[in-house]
Order: structure tokens, then sequence, then C-alpha cells
């Protein structure tokens, strides 16, 4: 599963698609140039319980350790995977 990045200067997400169609995509925010902020979760119904959303996550995690800024999680789900998924506290804001 290939997860693409896209990020306008402001605002980004991180998303997969299949055949053109996007089929998962997880959005945020820039915080001033140390942080991002994930503000938005989605999932096609046909990709639930495949693990897509937490591949989302963890490119966003890749994304902010490259860069090394921060990641405010206000997304319900993005706040459930970083609660349960210890190894992310260092990017964590």
């Amino acid at each position: 599963m290939t997860i693409q990045h896209e990020d306008t200067g402001s605002k980004g997400r991180f998303y997969y698609e299949v055949e053109g169609l996007k089929k998962a995509q997880m959005t945020y925010s820039h915080a001033g140039s140390d942080k991002i902020i994930i503000d938005h979760t989605e999932v096609d119904e046909s990709m639930k319980g495949q693990g897509v959303g937490y591949t989302l996550v963890e490119a966003s995690v890749d994304y902010a350790r490259e860069k090394e800024i921060k990641i405010l999680p206000l997304c319900p789900f993005a706040a459930a995977v970083f609660k349960k998924r210890t190894e992310y506290k260092d990017v964590l804001f």
C-alpha cells in the first residue's frame, strides 16, 4: 500500500488511491513552522478493517520525524492511535 502526500504550504493530506479513486485520506493544517494539526481521517467502507487509517497516521509520524516537527491529533481517530502507539510519543505535541 503506497500512501501519497500532498502539502500546499498551509494544509496537507496523506491519502491512498486505487485506480485514481480516493479510498482514504487524513488531512492536516500547519500550525507555524514546527507542528501540524491532524483534523480529519476518513476511510472508504470498502477499506475498513484493513489498517488503512493506522497506515495514514504512520505516514504522518514518518513525515514529522523527517521534518523534525510535532503533531497535534485533533481528529478522534488519530488521537486514539496516538494513545495506543506509545512509540509515536516523540512527535506528539
